[in-house]
């Protein structure tokens, strides 16, 4: 075949959607809501932990311009999980749409649905409730076999019992991953590093907030237009919760204003449902920013103890790790989360390891539900690793990073504590070798004082993800050519920002060599999509990008063989070259167009393929980060000069999106260890419900964030690609933490770090 004429994978091609969200298009839920949705709203428990005794609607239910007040009687009494996870979910089918049990401030005790908000509001204050306070367990230590049951219902249920759920002692999830006697390798180490390293709940502070709309189409079934991240599980979460089937449900996703995992459950959709099928009028439910952040899905809360050992050489011989999660009220991704706690730290040391243990266990507390964020588990347990990594060089008396290239798994190596998979493409050594660079490690490390007094330090962390799930999630795309000879691309993966249609269309367009203006992208809807589990788990570009190269290479065939039809010549004798099928050894060619057409004309079916992708394995891509700040010893206060990440994701498929995605995922990064502190008060009631109180970097923050991308080549993905959107928040909280002990000698192992931490805290 002659040479490609496009060459889109690799180029920084500008997003699809570039020019219709920054001109304002109205391309988002809200913005394509009918006129005329009833508003929808919540009353929500002022308890952690309480029962409804009596519930009085019947002034709200009279109240102008009030459409249907409903309550726990009202709704189907049917379990369900509001994870949007691939069937059979881990997480416990747990929830009803309304309940009498209430199991956290917030949880909603009634449904308003009115003409405006301001009518939905004034009946809302008409409600009368009277509550049976119940005992509330807020501690997650203080959770397991408590007195306190916190979900004593008999109709709960864990669809999967390899988690280890149960319900009767407040667990979600219980389980242990073991190789090599541990105990005996920690016995015969020179060192052993035990600490206990705590995360909060931290927010995913999306810009657009939780969001659905509702209406019944004109066949009578339920259509939900929402701001998702996994349109065809919010179909299954939906029908289960209202006990229909899922043909009689649609779900459509329009552009997305953020999610960051927060959207990878159904925080909102079933509120508006119901409205709308107890009234046949199309209802719209917004969450408040308050409402998002106190009746939301946070990251999980964990308290990781880690035994780490080594020889005196820094050899690392033997981790192990027990993480407790704090689910909160329900079991939203409860066990799958706390997976990633340590599948995805201990294996970055492999290459030494002789033993690792990590044991977990995920219990139910009467605090905020948690759920899904960017990094996904893994987050919390590579900044209680990496922390203690570091704090073994320290002990040592080792330059952190000669620990780390001595230990770090190597291209080739099997990985016992990720799942037994072989690390096929790594190049985290040059990623390690080229942050040092970067930073200036070798002159900087560890610290040093500059003329006014103030410290410079530095610090470094490692960190790796996954692409998928192996062997559980797929996607699949559909193509067809057009008769104007360029092509549509129905995707079933959920662009929430990242560029995800540019990126597919990219591989399209390069599979089938042409522009990738050639590439027509179709957003996602549930009955005219291809399957795709959705964005999360970092999926996107591996699995559903492998379902875009091999339906093109379907399509291609299909073509071809079409061509070849219309030159009269057998089909090995035809060509493939972008823009027409030709000879291959004559001058007669005839163009796409010609085919679309001769084809259509014909009476046959447009020329299209539809091929589904997954994958057995899960490749890691891996990252280095290494932190300078610059730190005030007479008040504790850090500030960050500069942060360097390097990356390696396989082949970069679009730079400009990679880089924004590191960029972006770094400063989420930066928050959680300087910033986000999550509070509740005695009462389990969130203080923190706005960003008057609930802190994030702002644009002034993003002080310098350089990145660069050491490539790999992962042969089991598209064009050698591997993920990029959560390894790249993992590595600030570790580094940071080392760099600030570098400065003022105080090891901050319960996250955020504060002035007030550096200061009180006892020097090492």
């Amino acid at each position: 075949m002659t040479e490609k004429k496009f060459q889109p994978v690799g180029a920084g091609v500008r997003k699809k959607d570039a020019a219709a969200l920054t001109m304002g298009k109205p391309v988002y839920t809200e913005d394509i809501a009918p006129k005329g949705c009833l508003c929808v709203k919540l009353l929500h428990s002022p308890h952690a932990h309480a029962m409804i005794e009596e519930i009085d609607v019947s002034r709200a239910q009279k109240a102008p311009g009030v459409a249907c007040v409903l309550t726990y009687k009202d709704v189907p009494d049917v379990r369900f999980t509001q994870a949007g996870q691939t069937y059979p979910e881990f997480s416990p089918y747990d929830r009803l749409i309304l309940d009498r049990h209430l199991r956290c401030v917030g949880d909603p005790v009634a449904i308003v649905a009115a003409q405006t908000e301001r009518q939905a509001l004034a009946a809302m204050r008409l409600i009368k409730v009277s509550y049976k306070v119940l005992p509330a367990v807020l501690d997650p230590m203080e959770a397991i076999d408590n007195e306190t049951i916190i979900h004593p219902e008999e109709n709960w249920r864990a669809l999967v019992p390899s988690c280890g759920a149960d319900n009767k002692r407040n667990l979600v999830a219980q389980g242990v991953d073991e190789q090599g006697d541990i105990e005996a390798e920690l016995a015969a180490c020179d060192m052993v590093i035990d600490r206990v390293y705590t995360t909060k709940a931290n927010q995913q502070c999306m810009m657009e907030t939780f969001r659905a709309f509702t209406r019944m189409d004109t066949y009578g079934r339920l259509e939900i237009v929402a701001s998702t991240q996994v349109p065809f599980h919010v179909r299954r979460i939906i029908a289960t919760a209202l006990d229909i089937p899922k043909s009689q449900v649609r779900v459509v996703k329009p552009r997305i204003g953020g999610g960051f995992g927060a959207k990878q459950t159904a925080v909102c959709e079933q509120y508006p449902a119901i409205v709308t099928m107890k009234t046949g009028l199309p209802a719209m439910l917004v969450y408040t920013r308050e409402e998002s952040m106190t009746l939301s899905s946070p990251r999980h809360a964990m308290r990781m103890h880690v035994r780490l050992g080594a020889m005196k050489d820094g050899t690392i011989r033997a981790i192990d790790l027990h993480t407790i999660s704090n689910s909160g009220a329900y079991g939203e991704h409860g066990p799958t989360t706390v997976g990633l706690s340590g599948h995805k730290s201990i294996p970055i040391y492999t290459h030494n390891m002789k033993a690792f243990r990590f044991a977990w266990d995920v219990v139910y507390t009467n605090t905020m539900s948690a759920g899904a964020y960017r990094g996904y588990g893994a987050t919390q347990g590579l900044f209680a690793v990496e922390s203690a990594v570091n704090e073994l060089a320290h002990a040592l008396d080792m330059d952190p990073a000669k620990v780390r290239e001595m230990n770090i798994v190597r291209e080739g190596e099997t990985m016992p504590a990720y799942y037994g998979e072989i690390a096929g493409s790594c190049a985290i050594d040059r990623c390690l070798a080229r942050a040092k660079e970067m930073i200036g490690w070798d002159e900087k490390y560890p610290a040093h004082t500059m003329p006014n007094g103030h410290i410079r330090a530095v610090g470094m962390a490692l960190a790796m993800q996954g692409s998928g799930i192996s062997g559980v999630d797929t996607g699949a795309v559909m193509i067809r050519l057009g008769d104007d000879g360029v092509y549509n691309m129905a995707i079933g993966a959920t662009d929430m920002g990242t560029g995800c249609d540019t990126v597919l269309a990219q591989m399209a367009a390069q599979s089938l060599d042409c522009s990738v203006e050639n590439i027509t992208v179709h957003g996602v809807d549930t009955d005219t999509s291809p399957y795709d589990c959705g964005s999360y788990a970092s999926s996107t570009t591996y699995v559903t990008g492998m379902a875009v190269v091999k339906t093109c290479e379907e399509l291609r065939k299909k073509i071809t063989r079409v061509g070849a039809k219309l030159l009269g010549i057998a089909e090995g004798d035809a060509l493939f070259e972008g823009d027409c099928v030709r000879e291959a050894d004559g001058e007669r060619s005839v163009s796409l167009t010609e085919i679309a057409n001769a084809h259509m004309m014909a009476g046959v079916e447009d020329i299209s393929a539809c091929v589904s992708s997954g994958s057995p394995i899960s490749p890691p891509p891996f990252m280095a980060g290494c932190a300078e700040i610059d730190l005030d010893p007479l008040t504790g206060e850090v500030k960050l000069v500069d942060y360097v990440g390097v990356v390696d994701c396989g082949t970069v498929i679009n730079p400009n999106l990679a880089r924004v995605q590191t960029e972006g995922g770094l400063m989420q990064g930066i928050g959680m260890a300087l910033m986000e502190c999550p509070t509740m008060n005695e009462r389990g009631r969130t203080v923190t419900n706005s960003f008057l109180q609930y802190k994030i970097p702002a644009r002034v923050d993003a002080v310098s964030v350089r990145v660069e991308f050491e490539p790999s080549y992962e042969k089991t993905g598209p064009f050698g690609a591997k993920s990029i959107g959560e390894c790249v928040i993992n590595t600030p909280a570790p580094a940071i933490a080392d760099a600030v002990y570098n400065a003022s000698g105080v090891r901050v192992r319960d996250l955020p770090i504060t002035a007030e931490k550096i200061l009180l805290g006892d020097r090492e």
